[in-house]
């Protein structure tokens, strides 16, 4: 019952933050954007759920590998191109937003549980757990300037994509080695409800 709840006020936020901004109150909305995230991890830390030493330890190391890529990123430039963050993430660690690394965590663990219902190959779950957060990346980088969350000079390139798979490759063959079991149920919604909020404000903007 707790879960279920869970997962509808997730989709209420997520629709009612589209039709908000659809209507004009996008200011309102999109700063609003880290208490949603800590909602997602709410969600995923109850309905997945993470509650032995071991998930935990590997939310930690993905958080801190997010955060870590990150910082090279927009430092060097090296890994995802030219780019730097806005302020609608919330607070941050020198340039680099706290829930940036949380987001990671929430989307490798999501799409590892998603891919392990409908796959059985190993190899084959790690390729497309990564694609599917490219995937959804993909449509983030359309709304991120936006939304205030990030901002490339010159756009996000084919390197950035590139970067995030084989990043996301990684992390999910060390979740895969230690045989991280997740919820399906609530990571399709977790990951259904970015991605349509992702492409409706694509849509929104577009108009």
């Amino acid at each position: 019952m707790i879960k279920k709840a869970l997962v509808i006020f997730l989709w209420v936020l997520h629709l009612t933050a589209l039709i908000g901004i659809a209507l004009g109150y996008q200011d309102f909305f999109v700063t609003k954007s880290p208490l949603t995230l800590l909602y997602l991890s709410i969600v995923l830390w109850i309905c997945f759920p993470i509650r032995s030493i071991k998930k935990m330890a590997l939310f930690g190391l993905c958080f801190a590998v997010g955060i870590g890529v990150e910082w090279i990123g927009v430092h060097t430039g090296s890994l995802f191109g030219d780019y730097y963050y806005g302020d609608n993430l919330g607070p941050k660690i020198d340039g680099i937003p706290y829930l940036i690394g949380i987001n990671w965590a929430i989307l490798v663990f999501i799409t590892h549980a998603i891919v392990q219902s409908f796959i059985n190959n190993i190899t084959a779950q790690i390729f497309s757990a990564a694609g599917m957060m490219v995937v959804l990346d993909f449509f983030l980088e359309h709304i991120c300037d936006y939304a205030g969350f990030w901002y490339f000079n010159g756009g996000a390139g084919w390197w950035n994509y590139v970067c995030w798979f084989i990043i996301a490759a990684i992390l999910h063959t060390i979740l895969a080695h230690y045989k991280l079991q997740g919820d399906r149920n609530s990571s399709l919604h977790l990951y259904a409800a970015q991605l349509i909020f992702a492409l409706g404000l694509w849509m929104i903007i577009s108009i």
